[in-house]
C-alpha cells in the first residue's frame, strides 16, 4: 500500500492554547499535501519542561480518559482521515508518565504507549516527573498499515525498535525533544539521525521522527532544539529532512507492501538467533547458571 507520511517540527511557549492550534494548523498542512499519517513532537502542548525541577508542572498533567486535546485530535482526524500520534503529559492516580494516543483515521483512540526509558541528565530530567512506561511496546493497526511507536529516549534502543518491528510494524515513528547538551559542546544530532537510520536498515522499514525547535526556558534554565526532523526509507536513506530552526512540515510517500517484500526476501527475520541472545536480557552481560 502506497501511503503518504509526514514529520512536523515547531516552537512552543507557555501559551498552550496557542500550541495546540499551531499543531493544528501544521496537521491540516500536512493534509493538505496529502499526507496519511502525520507525527507531531514530543510534548507539543508546552515548553519541554523537563529543563529543570519544577513541581507546579505537574498541575498540567491529564487523564487518558476524558482528554481534552485528544478528544480535539480525534475529530481533526475524523474530519481529516488521518492518523495521528498524540503525544500528552499523563497522570493515573499517583502516577505520572510521557504517553501517546494513537488516534486511527475515523477518530477512534486505538489506546495508549507510555514511554518507556526515561533519561536522567542536564536539560533532560524527565525522571523527576515520569514514571517508566508499563505498557510495553506497542504496534497499531491503523487504517494505513501497522505503526510502531517509541518516544524520544527510546529511539536510542535497537531493542525497542526490533520488539516493534517482530511484532508486526511495518513503520516506526519517534515524536522527540531534544537539542542543547548542557554539560558539554556536543551536537548530538548527527547521532540522533543515524541511529535511528540504522534502525530503519536493521528491520526494513522506513522511520518517521518529529522534533522540536527553538529555546526553552524553565525556571532561568534554557535549553535549545535542533529540529532536524526527517523521514527515511527502509534502508535509511532519508526521503525528507526539516531544517534545524524553523517551523515545517515534511512528507514522504513508501510503500508498505514492496517494504514487506523486501524484507521477506531479505532473511533478517529468517535467520535470526534467539537462542543465542540470552545475554541482551542482562545488564552485564553474563548469564547466571
Amino acid at each position: 500500500m502506497k501511503i503518504k507520511v509526514a514529520a512536523t517540527q515547531m516552537t512552543c511557549s507557555w501559551t498552550i492554547e496557542e500550541n495546540i492550534n499551531k499543531a493544528i494548523n501544521l496537521i491540516k498542512e500536512g493534509a493538505e499535501k496529502g499526507a496519511n499519517i502525520i507525527l507531531l513532537q514530543e510534548l507539543f502542548q508546552t515548553p519541554y519542561f523537563c529543563i529543570q525541577y519544577d513541581e507546579d508542572i505537574f498541575k498540567l498533567a491529564e487523564t487518558f480518559e476524558n482528554n481534552k486535546v485528544l478528544k480535539i485530535m480525534s475529530d481533526l482526524a475524523k474530519s481529516l482521515n488521518v492518523v495521528l500520534p498524540i503525544s500528552f503529559f499523563e497522570k493515573d492516580n499517583n502516577a505520572y508518565f510521557n504517553s501517546i494516543a494513537i488516534i486511527n483515521a475515523n477518530g477512534e483512540i486505538l489506546g495508549k504507549y507510555r514511554k518507556s526509558h526515561i533519561p536522567d541528565g542536564p536539560g533532560y530530567l524527565e525522571k523527576y516527573y515520569f514514571n517508566i512506561g508499563n505498557t510495553g511496546f506497542k504496534v497499531w493497526e491503523t487504517k494505513f498499515g501497522k505503526i510502531g511507536i517509541g518516544i524520544c529516549w527510546d529511539q536510542w534502543f535497537p531493542e525497542a525498535a526490533r520488539i516493534m518491528a517482530l511484532k508486526g510494524a511495518e513503520i516506526l515513528f519517534y515524536p522527540t525533544a531534544i537539542g542543547d547538551e548542557l554539560m558539554s559542546e556536543y551536537d548530538s544530532s548527527g547521532a540522533w539521525q543515524r541511529v535511528m537510520q540504522g534502525h530503519a536498515a536493521a528491520n526494513i522499514m522506513p522511520v518517521v521522527a518529529s522534533n522540536r525547535i527553538g529555546s526553552e526556558s524553565v525556571k532561568g534554565q534554557t535549553n535549545g532544539f535542533y529540529g532536524s526532523s526527517f523521514i527515511c526509507d527502509r534502508t535509511g536513506k532519508i526521503l525528507a529532512e526539516a531544517s534545524k530552526d524553523k517551523e515545517e512540515i515534511i512528507v514522504a510517500e513508501i510503500d508498505t507492501e514492496e517494504d514487506h517484500l523486501f524484507r521477506r526476501n531479505w532473511g533478517l527475520f529468517r535467520d535470526r538467533r534467539t537462542d543465542l541472545y540470552k545475554e541482551i536480557l542482562t545488564l552485564d552481560g553474563k548469564i547466571k547458571d
